[in-house]
């Protein structure tokens, strides 16, 4: 007995109130203070798990009525409650199910040649996304040493023997410019690829409070001068380097694409080529001046104190200069923007107003989708929602690809 309860019902109704809570928070996370820090990990993981959370509070508390919660009324409770939160746990998971992709503009073309589907016991499984038997890895090259500090890359390479020369794409993590690791994101994406005759790189680059704007930027443009420099060991066609990336990774991979063969990017190596054949950001920031105030205060924050080390208001230039939104010509290459309606760290109205500018300036092909219900940093995790954004993205680059090829004439496959 628990305050003259008996214990299984105890349980069941806090297993309830759990669930509930959970599921609000799914919904409607906090986005200021300290508290989103912890409100938004549980919603993306909750939101992107929904089943297996739903399975899981289900099996916890089959066990708790097995050993008798229903002999009291607090057990009662807890059982109606539990069926509450994993409906309400549940409705994201079918949503994610029953949601089609849209692009728009639409796509063009289709898949000609036979390819590999992403395997589907992933999304029971999603920690197999890392461990991926059909593609070879070759980690910690390093791209670039400052001082003792060695920033690496890892690629990720098909299996499969391809005729020719292979298309290269670059992924940049995420973690606000202060945290993160090329161990840890866009995996799923640079796995398919791989599968999929593509040569992949994660990269690593310097993080801020210790690195200062625009160390980051800089970094990245040395990677993407490394891997071009290094065609010829990894297969790959110098002249096509796809760039992607999430969050902060986003907003880098936006910039680097934009900002191809700028010399104050790029100090030390101006005359080396950093320009990209396409672009793929994922929940990117667009715009540090962001005048119309629709960066939350937590990322202002970070920002200004942690990456710039010096406030908007006093000399906006250098945030200008680093805003995506404020560097596009009408020489940008093809972009593919993806953003999740429910973000709740950086919100999609930063992409619709980033996607309006492109399609406005660039002679190049922009394309957009909106997740329903899509969480910021959805794409960790190989759900269905996942899948099917990451086959609309191989199809953009396949078309490209193919375009690439046809004016070089060159095989692709």
């Amino acid at each position: 007995m628990f305050l003259g309860v008996p214990v299984p019902s105890f349980l069941l109704l806090t297993l309830g109130v759990i669930a509930v809570v959970l599921a609000v928070n799914s919904r409607w996370p906090r986005t200021r203070g300290r508290i989103m820090f912890f409100s938004w990990p549980l919603a993306w993981f909750l939101t992107e798990l929904a089943l297996h959370f739903s399975v899981l509070f289900v099996l916890v508390g089959a066990v708790l009525i097995w050993a008798g919660a229903l002999g009291s009324t607090v057990g009662w409770a807890g059982a109606v409650t539990l069926l509450a939160g994993v409906t309400l746990i549940l409705a994201p998971g079918v949503k994610a199910l029953t949601t089609p992709v849209t692009v728009n503009p639409r796509l063009p073309g289709q898949f000609i040649e036979e390819r590999h589907q992403y395997p589907r016991l992933h999304v029971l499984l999603p920690p197999l996304a890392w461990w991926r038997r059909d593609v070879e890895k070759r980690n910690n090259i390093t791209y670039h040493r400052i001082g003792n500090l060695e920033l690496k890359l890892d690629a990720t390479l098909p299996k499969k023997p391809y005729p020719g020369k292979r298309p290269a794409i670059m992924n940049v993590h995420g973690g606000g410019w202060t945290t993160g690791s090329r161990k840890q994101q866009g995996l799923p994406l640079i796995g398919h690829l791989a599968a999929n005759g593509w040569v992949g790189f994660n990269v690593d680059y310097r993080l801020s409070p210790r690195a200062t704007w625009p160390a980051h930027i800089t970094d990245v443009k040395r990677a993407i001068a490394y891997v071009r420099a290094h065609a010829d060991e990894f297969g790959i066609d110098p002249g096509f380097i796809a760039i992607t990336g999430g969050s902060a990774g986003g907003h880098l991979s936006s910039l680097a694409a934009l900002t191809g063969n700028d010399p104050a990017l790029q100090p030390g190596f101006e005359d080396e080529d950093t320009t990209v054949a396409a672009c793929v950001p994922f929940y990117g920031v667009y715009d540090f001046v962001d005048d119309e105030r629709v960066l939350s205060p937590g990322v202002r924050w970070v920002v200004q104190r942690m990456v710039f080390k010096r406030r908007r208001g006093e000399d906006p230039e250098p945030f200008r200069q680093a805003s995506p939104l404020h560097r596009i010509t009408r020489g940008a290459p093809p972009f593919f923007v993806i953003h999740g309606v429910n973000d709740s760290l950086i919100t999609v109205e930063e992409a619709r107003r980033f996607v309006r500018r492109l399609q406005e300036i660039s002679a190049q092909p922009t394309h957009y989708t909106e997740l329903p219900g899509g969480q910021h940093a959805f794409d960790m995790i190989p759900s269905v929602r996942t899948i099917r954004v990451l086959d609309s993205v191989h199809l953009f680059l396949d078309v490209l690809w193919r375009e690439h090829c046809t004016q070089n004439q060159k095989p692709t496959h």
